[in-house]
């Protein structure tokens, strides 16, 4: 449970910046991380419902993070 949710704290996060460096597009990067998302919460990788809550949350910050490196990028 420990690794689960440190990796739920972090990877969501790194994933969509990730996407956004690659694609050039916030709303591209973060189609993607939200299908990796549903894709290990339908696998059963995330199994407890803080851990799809903790992934959501991390997204959005990645999303608020890309959207200001994206920005200053222009």
């Amino acid at each position: 449970m420990e690794v689960k949710t440190i990796a739920a704290v972090f990877l969501p996060a790194i994933l969509l910046v990730l996407f956004a460096r690659v694609t050039y597009n916030l709303y591209v990067a973060t189609a993607l991380t939200l299908l990796l998302i549903a894709v290990s919460v339908y696998k059963g990788y995330a199994d407890y419902p803080l851990i799809i809550l903790i992934d959501l949350l991390s997204a959005a910050i990645g999303f608020i993070y890309a959207k200001s490196m994206l920005a200053a990028g222009k």
